[in-house]
């Protein structure tokens, strides 16, 4: 606080602990008010942070899980992984199928004439570009080639510009010279490449590979695939390809691979506690934000939000979904699965005797009291959303109002800081005055006492 140093050498009187202590006495009612406030608003601000920190990452758990296929508790197997791979949907169901893959879907293959002097030699000599064009089916890359372009600058060409349409251009050399082998990734039959231009480098291009599609059986039902990977053939189940099915020796036809649904009581359980795991770190944030603890001397110590209102909405609406009824199946509610909520702090644990009871007759029902746009997880999203929204959530807003009163306070502090200033300043031209003063009042009495005593001395003599 800037002012005057006031020292009382006229007074004998410290002015300055007097102007220090006035100062003081008018500042300390606003400043406690300012500190206590400020306090409280911090606090709170950052307690509010760590709740919604805490219900974004749920909300972001409950999105994710909604997407996930644990629910269904459906585990997809191949019998031989080195054919055909698999993986079950939300909309699988189990069962099992036979699989016999004849033929592997491919893509078509081009290669150039061969080039003697390699990757470096000129492929344009003109003195003009030149065209080189990749045609499949109706679609046409056109590919400048520059005057003295290299064989290896035309690959890197190709690569650069037509590579996110699945063009591949690679360079094959040998004792010969090098060529280069233009491929797709597009498969199937009908997706055949074909070359042509101004360019000299379609001339005398051979096929390598033309492209052709997968052919395979399920259940003895014989189908065709422009790719390898296989969706709803059977419904929700992807299949991938990876190989012919082998036939063993001795054998007239191919050795078929299994494909297998099947529930998975494990999966299950393991994506339930997945979900009890997430919601109790949504209410043990909560919890530690709320609490209201007893010291050893017997004093009460409140969390910054003990009591607040917000706190009991947000954990009555969550609550309030946790505890209604849903589902397709005959148990409809967690409780009934042996998932229970702990009185003292609103945790969820899982009682494993009464799990395993209900898993072993009623699974199914698990996945409709979770998914789908009624389920838990859509109804937990739907509940807090007027909690979490960015900029309009119950939240967001709180925050926002907290920072503006923080800022608020700021200025208060510093129109406090600015008063006091001028109170000190005031007081101490105060007090500097009045120093003067007895100053002056001291040296005219010092003036008549010796005035005095000269006389008196005169007199005696």
């Amino acid at each position: 606080m800037a002012g005057s140093t006031v020292s009382g050498i006229g007074s004998n009187i410290d002015t300055q602990s007097i102007v220090t202590s006035l100062v003081n006495s008018a500042k300390a009612p606003k400043q406690s008010q300012i500190n206590t406030q400020s306090l409280k608003a911090t606090t709170t601000l950052t307690s509010i942070g760590k709740i919604q920190a805490a219900l974004d990452a749920f909300r972001g758990a409950m999105t994710s899980m909604a997407t996930d296929t644990s629910y269904g508790g459906l585990v997809g197997k191949s019998s031989n992984e080195s054919v055909a791979t698999m993986t079950a949907g939300s909309k699988a169901s189990n069962g099992s199928f036979s699989l016999v893959v004849n033929q592997l879907a491919s893509a078509s293959k081009l290669s150039t004439a061969s080039y003697k002097d390699g990757a470096s030699a000129v492929v344009n000599k003109g003195t003009s570009p030149t065209t080189l064009t990749v045609s499949q089916g109706t679609k046409k890359y056109d590919l400048s080639v520059p005057v003295g372009a290299t064989l290896q600058q035309v690959r890197d060409s190709l690569n650069s510009q037509f590579g996110t349409s699945g063009l591949s251009a690679n360079l094959l050399t040998d004792s010969t010279g090098s060529r280069l082998i233009i491929t797709s990734t597009t498969m199937g039959e009908g997706s055949d490449l074909t070359l042509s231009g101004n360019s000299g480098i379609d001339t005398g291009y051979t096929v390598v590979d033309k492209p052709q599609d997968a052919k395979y059986t399920i259940d003895g039902i014989a189908n065709t695939s422009k790719s390898n990977s296989i969706d709803e053939a059977v419904s929700g189940i992807s299949i991938k390809l990876l190989s012919v099915s082998p036939t063993a020796s001795g054998a007239t036809s191919p050795t078929a691979t299994t494909i297998s649904v099947t529930t998975s009581t494990t999966a299950l359980k393991s994506a339930v506690k997945g979900f009890v795991d997430t919601y109790n770190a949504l209410m043990t944030a909560i919890n530690a934000e709320t609490k209201i603890t007893t010291n050893p001397d017997g004093s009460i110590t409140a969390g910054a939000l003990s009591g607040d209102s917000t706190m009991r909405s947000l954990t009555s609406a969550i609550r309030g979904e946790l505890n209604t009824l849903s589902g397709s199946g005959t148990l409809k509610s967690l409780a009934q699965f042996g998932v229970t909520t702990s009185e003292s702090d609103g945790t969820l644990s899982i009682t494993d005797a009464k799990w395993d009871k209900a898993v072993a007759t009623n699974a199914a029902d698990i996945s409709s009291i979770f998914t789908g746009s009624t389920g838990l997880l859509a109804r937990m999203t739907a509940a807090t959303d007027g909690f979490a929204k960015a900029t309009t959530g119950v939240m967001a807003q709180r925050s926002t109002t907290l920072k503006d009163n923080l800022t608020d306070l700021a200025k208060q502090q510093d129109a406090l800081n600015e008063r006091m200033d001028a109170l000190t300043k005031s007081l101490s031209d105060k007090y500097n005055a009045m120093d003067t003063l007895v100053a002056q009042l001291r040296q005219q009495s010092d003036s008549v006492l010796a005035t005095l005593n000269a006389l008196n001395k005169s007199k005696d003599n």
